[in-house]
């Protein structure tokens, strides 16, 4: 009965579990079925949009800015040589690297006494010359005083050889007579010739001797500047640098001593390209004067001065392409040949052109305008200049329009944007000033007042320490400096 019992209950089991399975396969069957059968539901899609920051283009008169690099250089350097040699025997307390000396000042001395010595010989021999002329004009008019008795005796005889012709005419003279007054006559005319010859001879006495008193003047001259030569004196007021010589030292002719560089006299440098060069040019071809300004930058601070170019380059060197330009510093106070400096070029004016951020510029020479319904189209434009991290660029219905300022590959023409305007560029501007106490911008003045900076820096920094609102850097940099 148990057996029977057991057996109809593993049957129940057995046929319920199969009706299990046979209910699960029907369900899986029926499921796929309607999947298969039903139509897809897609979801709904919305549109992307993108925040955009714009900026609004104004056409207008920019002023383009050319930034180059450059270097400082001295238009007025010397080489200090010796013009003879010797010993130094004397040598300026300031003769050294980095000593400022004035024009005219006595740099050093060679030992004057071989020059000394010849110049006595020279002015020894300049005195006989002078007696020699003063002696050869003497006899030049002692000769012409015998040469004009001479003349005169001549005459006489002469008169008398004439008067004996006339006696023998009449004939009262006899023909001795007259023989003798022809030779006397004779002999007087040849004393003439004699007189005349040794008139001659004094007058060639005193062009030599002239002569000779030219070339002893000229040796006395040279003995002089010689002498002069031994001492160096400085061609105009600087600061010398490569010193080599000390005093004792024994120097030979045109050995350099030092190079005197005049701190006041400083170019700059500076290399353009050729398309950047021909924009600085005007209408007959020729460089302008435009004015620029040269920066420094030392360890945080900035020396600035102004200057104006004045020459470019004869031609360009050999490996070198561009144009070298040159320009000259208004103050060229901190500054030192040598310095490494950034240049900004002031470019003639641009008419009808606008200023936008670099990064506005497609690849394709394009913008991004805002239009309609807060959706972008495309402008072309044509690019003048770069600025930084801004352009120059001109176009048709670029004025007024608003241009994304930052490009990004999602963004094209048709797109919806949200547009974001910068309204708050003047408060951001404000942020950066602050208003100080009279405490403190004492505290600041002073420390400025006696430290040691160029006066341009100097003047510059309290000239913003006497606004009402001073820039943040810049209480920030001094009170480092101060230790505060």
């Amino acid at each position: 009965m148990r057996f029977l019992r057991l057996s109809l209950m593993g049957l129940f089991l057995v046929s319920l579990t199969l009706g299990l399975m046979v209910y699960a396969g029907h369900l899986v069957y029926s499921a796929v079925q309607a999947r298969m059968n039903d139509e897809p539901s897609l979801p709904q899609r919305r549109e992307r949009v993108f925040s955009v920051n714009l900026v609004e283009a104004h056409l207008g008169t920019q002023t383009p800015l050319l930034t180059a690099y450059g270097s400082v250089e001295s238009r007025r350097t010397l080489e200090i040589r010796a013009l003879t040699g010797g010993m130094i025997v004397d040598l300026a307390q300031n003769f050294e690297n980095g000593g400022r000396v004035r024009r005219g000042q006595l740099l050093a001395r060679i030992d004057p006494a071989e020059a000394q010595f010849t110049l006595e010989r020279a002015e020894s021999g300049l005195t006989d010359a002078r007696d020699e002329v003063r002696e050869a004009s003497r006899a030049l008019d002692l000769a012409g005083q015998d040469l004009e008795a001479a003349e005169i005796q001549a005459e006489l005889q002469q008169r008398a050889f004439q008067r004996q012709l006339d006696l023998q005419e009449r004939g009262v003279g006899t023909s001795a007579a007259v023989e003798t007054a022809e030779l006397v006559a004779a002999q007087s005319n040849q004393a003439v010739v004699s007189r005349r010859q040794a008139e001659a001879a004094a007058d060639a006495r005193v062009a030599q001797a002239q002569t000779q008193l030219a070339r002893a003047r000229t040796a006395y001259a040279e003995a002089e500047k010689r002498l002069d030569d031994t001492q160096i004196t400085a061609e105009f007021s600087g600061t010398l640098r490569a010193v080599a010589v000390v005093r004792g030292r024994f120097v030979s002719a045109n050995e350099k001593m030092a190079v005197l560089v005049d701190p006041r006299a400083l170019d700059v440098a500076f290399r353009i390209s050729t398309g950047q060069y021909a924009r600085l040019l005007d209408e007959d071809g020729e460089l302008t004067r435009a004015p620029v300004r040269i920066q420094l930058e030392a360890y945080g601070e900035n020396i600035e001065t102004t200057g104006h170019i004045t020459r470019d380059s004869a031609s360009v060197a050999e490996g070198q392409t561009g144009r070298l330009i040159f320009a000259r510093m208004d103050e060229p106070d901190g500054f030192k040949p040598g310095d490494f400096v950034t240049v900004e070029v002031t470019e003639p004016p641009i008419e009808n052109v606008a200023r936008l951020p670099a990064t506005a510029l497609g690849a394709d020479g394009t913008v991004l305008a805002l239009s309609g319904e807060d959706r972008l189209r495309v402008l072309e434009v044509t690019l003048m200049r770069r600025q930084g991290n801004d352009i120059l660029v001109r176009g048709d219905g670029l004025d007024g329009a608003e241009i994304v300022a930052e490009r990004s590959p999602l963004l094209g023409p048709g797109i919806k944007v949200r547009p974001l305007r910068a309204e708050a560029a003047e408060q951001e501007a404000a942020a950066d000033l602050i208003e100080l106490s009279e405490e403190r911008r004492a505290r600041l003045r002073g420390f400025v007042q006696t430290s040691d900076m160029p006066d341009a820096m100097r003047t510059r920094l309290l000239a913003e320490l006497s606004e009402r609102r001073v820039p943040t850097s810049t209480v920030e940099r001094l009170e480092r400096r101060m230790g505060g």
